[in-house]
């Protein structure tokens, strides 16, 4: 079997992927079922409420709407491949290949285009930061040597998955608005 199949019934293949078959509703929906760090934090942590509070720290530091979506929308990727932790996911090219080449589907998509050079290294950035943050409050421990200034107020509280769900889908219906 070549395709797998999403929360919509869309037949969909990672390897291959036709953006008419991205949707935000299994974006959405998948991210607000995976757990952050692989699981290894002390409650559950999804994944979408990780790139809510990406996106509304964008907002917070004056980005772009562009940015704020880009950064709402930067682990889409993973509603289609699921992810690999850091250590390991630097040893793997293929893998890096087929992430890189459907988050850029998704980022053309939903945004017209993949991001610049300029674009990406302010998602990494809030990426990172929020990586800092949630270690510290979820796992009480340090991950990088420098801790990051947060100009938003992140949200760590365990939230009900369709929650989280409901408002990734708002997050970027405004914020696609805001791009029209």
């Amino acid at each position: 079997m070549e395709h797998m199949t999403t929360f919509t019934g869309e037949d969909f293949t990672p390897l291959n992927p036709n953006a008419e078959q991205i949707l935000i509703e299994d974006i959405a929906h998948a991210l607000s079922l995976m757990c952050r760090a692989n699981g290894h934090f002390k409650r559950f942590y999804s994944v979408a409420q990780h790139s809510i509070n990406c996106a509304a720290e964008a907002k917070a530091r004056g980005l772009s709407v562009r940015v704020q979506l880009a950064c709402l929308l930067h682990d889409g990727s993973e509603a289609y491949i699921a992810d690999m932790v850091r250590p390991v996911k630097k040893h793997l090219p293929e893998y890096i290949a087929i992430e890189n080449r459907l988050q850029g589907c998704i980022y053309e998509k939903f945004l017209g285009s993949t991001l610049t050079a300029d674009e990406n290294a302010l998602v990494d950035e809030i990426d990172n930061a929020l990586l800092v943050c949630e270690f510290d409050a979820l796992m009480n421990k340090r991950v990088f040597d420098s801790v990051p200034i947060i100009k938003s107020t992140p949200n760590f509280e365990l939230r009900d998955f369709g929650a989280v769900e409901d408002e990734f889908i708002s997050v970027y219906k405004e914020g696609n608005n805001g791009l029209s």
